[in-house]
């Protein structure tokens, strides 16, 4: 049948019949299928006279009035008038499930389709038994220079969105420290249909998602202070795995009813600052990963765009890297992981908010497990049918290797710009044989403003970092660092509480218990 609806242009449609030409000014919209508003151009055919109406099609009420209305102004029969809106609503809702349809197919089209050759090239890849040292060769080769630590830690938070308990991080320095540049080149490692990309978001942008469109994806937000509206909903969404807004809305015959709009999880979610108290509750669910403002990552960054610029810099080689890692995180699957070590792991007293702390503890272990999924035995539960991998010891090991910068920070009353400079103070202090310093010494040397080093003072002789003292020489007072191996000694601390860990398990795992034989023996193992 043919249809009397012209779309050729998407913000002026033409409906035509042989009494009614009718304008749809705008287009229409085809993320809200409960309602079909739109604004009309209606003219009798041959005649110059419009009447413009903003309307609901799916309010019956509203339809009638608008009829007598333009059979009045028009002088056009009612039962014409009548007939002509109801075939144009058919053919504007057809058009609108026709378009939403080919955008869902395009977007499953978008999901790349392996290869033999990628999946066997991936499966090689995961099955080695070196997968993190070398996912982290991997990286680096991608094109994400230095920040060794903060890149893979990245990387396989960015991996957990496809478990059931995702974890999530926040890139914290100053500004022009690269941030958002370390999060852009890690993402690149995700494939494409499995994030999503914001910057400025409304208030209820989250709300507005399908169901199920925001499952398991990564969502990257370029700067959290141009998100402070979505705040509380992203928390609720990592939270709770789920967020719901009830709003009032029209049925076709006109009445208020009440519906939920209802948004799944689980999300992984990364975003970036330079303000790290404010957004203590959002922090308090994440990793906090400290960008690398040293020197040292200075000259590696300086040395890569020398490299580039001079055309050195293979890129085949760099695209090859991220599609090897694309198509690993493709081969995935969502899997149940189960450590049979978690109660032998505990976390320093250092801590600060230990329940949260101890909650990502664990499920970073998952995530190195679920990682390793390829290289696992893939067990059944003869109880439940459920299938799950096992973390072992080595898996412990790597988490513990990596987690000890974050644990660290979360150990450390200092916020991390005021932690840095001090770890810098030390440095400019040992390297020319100080023990006391003046301000103006510091920024001189250190480069700072003096809005910013009174800030930094402030927090260190409030928390008791440095202290006031009178200096002979000069007459006058300067300041001196009243623990300067306070750091070192809390990184022991951290060291020696998570390697206890692995000394009880291995002294538990010497002699199994008779609950753990029981335990095993209801399991069987699968082939991988």
């Amino acid at each position: 049948m043919q249809s009397n609806l012209n779309t050729t242009n998407p913000n002026h449609y033409i409906y035509e019949t042989k009494h009614l030409k009718i304008a749809i000014l705008g287009g229409i919209r085809f993320n809200n299928l409960e309602a079909l508003r739109v604004t009309l151009g209606i003219s009798k055919q041959g005649k110059e006279q419009v009447l413009r109406q903003n309307i609901d099609l799916y309010n019956d009420t509203s339809i009638e009035k608008l009829t007598r209305k333009v059979a009045e102004r028009l002088e056009v029969g009612t039962t014409i008038v009548r007939r002509d809106l109801d075939s144009l609503t058919n053919e504007l809702e057809n058009y609108r499930l026709q378009e939403v349809e080919k955008e869902n197919k395009e977007q499953r089209a978008k999901k790349k389709e392996l290869t033999e050759k990628e999946i066997k090239q991936a499966k090689e890849f995961l099955q080695n038994q070196n997968l993190i040292n070398n996912t982290q060769e991997l990286i680096g080769k991608s094109g994400v220079i230095g920040e060794e630590v903060n890149r893979l830690l990245m990387y396989l938070i960015f991996t957990s969105r496809k478990t059931n308990n995702p974890l999530h991080c926040i890139s914290l320095g100053s500004s022009g420290a690269g941030k958002t540049h370390l999060q852009s080149k890690v993402s690149e490692l995700i494939p494409e249909e499995d994030k999503i990309e914001m910057t400025v978001l409304s208030a209820n942008a989250f709300y507005y998602f399908n169901r199920t469109e925001l499952q398991n994806k990564l969502i990257l937000i370029e700067d959290l202070d141009g998100a402070e509206s979505v705040l509380y909903p992203l928390r609720e969404l990592q939270s709770k795995k789920r967020i719901t807004k009830t709003v009032a809305h029209k049925d076709k015959k006109g009445t208020t009813k009440t519906i939920h709009l209802t948004v799944e999880g689980p999300v992984s979610v990364s975003g970036c600052t330079t303000q790290e108290s404010i957004y203590e509750d959002n922090s308090n669910r994440s990793f906090l990963l400290y960008i690398d403002e040293s020197e040292i990552q200075d000259e590696k960054i300086m040395h890569y765009q020398r490299q580039l610029s001079a055309g050195k810099i293979n890129h085949e080689e760099e695209l090859q890297a991220r599609l090897c890692l694309q198509n690993c995180q493709r081969l995935l699957k969502t899997i149940t992981v189960k450590n049979p070590f978690a109660e032998y792991l505990t976390l320093p007293n250092s801590v600060f908010k230990p329940r949260r702390t101890n909650a990502h503890y664990l499920q970073f272990i998952e995530v190195i497990t679920f990682y390793k999924q390829y290289q696992k035995f893939h067990h059944i539960d003869r109880e439940t049918g459920e299938e799950f991998i096992e973390t072992t010891i080595e898996d412990i090991q790597e988490a513990n290797e990596l987690i000890k910068e974050v644990l660290l920070r979360k150990s450390d009353t200092l916020t991390g710009a005021s932690r840095n400079h001090l770890e810098n103070l030390k440095e400019y202090l040992k390297r020319n044989n100080q023990t006391q310093f003046t301000n103006s010494e510091i920024r001189r040397n250190l480069r700072l403003k003096e809005t910013t080093l009174r800030r930094y003072n402030n927090q260190l002789l409030l928390e008791n970092y440095i202290k006031k003292v009178q200096n002979k020489n000069i007459k006058s007072f300067c300041y001196e660092i009243t623990n300067p191996d306070e750091y070192q000694d809390l990184k022991v601390m951290i060291n020696n509480a998570l390697q206890e860990c692995i000394t009880q398990i291995q002294r538990a795992t010497a002699q199994p218990t008779n609950h753990t034989k029981v335990a095993r023996s209801k399991q069987t193992k699968s082939i991988t």
